[in-house]
């Protein structure tokens, strides 16, 4: 099975930095994208960042500029380093994986997260204040 754990993220001010990290283990394909969502308290999940694994990305238009998704394939992380954050950023993040071309096309608005692989890590909360 495939196990997604989250880590990295906290609390911070606005203007500050976090850098989240997703370890995905067990067996999948050998060519995936991931990617990584966003859900804050009554607000639906939704994608923040994709890398594929040619290393082509994708981002909302509310955090380019300000995060960067990274991967270091031979060990199945990835990262999103989240700069000059703002309180707006506040939600508990999630890695996903999936096909390749899916999760920029989910970034996109072009694809269903539904496409994704349908495994899930716990999260990790990240909390701005102003």
């Amino acid at each position: 099975d495939v196990q997604l754990v989250e880590s990295g993220g906290g609390s911070a001010e606005a203007g500050g930095s976090l850098r989240l990290s997703c370890v995905a283990s067990g067996y999948f394909a050998s060519s995936y994208c991931m990617g990584w969502f966003r859900q804050a308290p009554g607000a639906e999940r939704e994608a923040v960042a994709g890398i594929e694994n040619d290393g082509s990305t994708a981002y909302i238009d509310s955090v380019k500029g300000r995060f960067t998704i990274s991967q270091d394939s031979a060990k199945n992380i990835v990262y999103l380093q989240m700069d000059n954050l703002k309180p707006e950023d506040t939600a508990t993040y999630y890695c996903r994986v999936g096909p390749v071309g899916v999760c920029t096309a989910v970034v996109a608005g072009t694809a269903r997260e539904r496409f994704l692989y349908s495994y899930y890590g716990q999260g990790t909360q990240v909390t701005v204040s102003s």
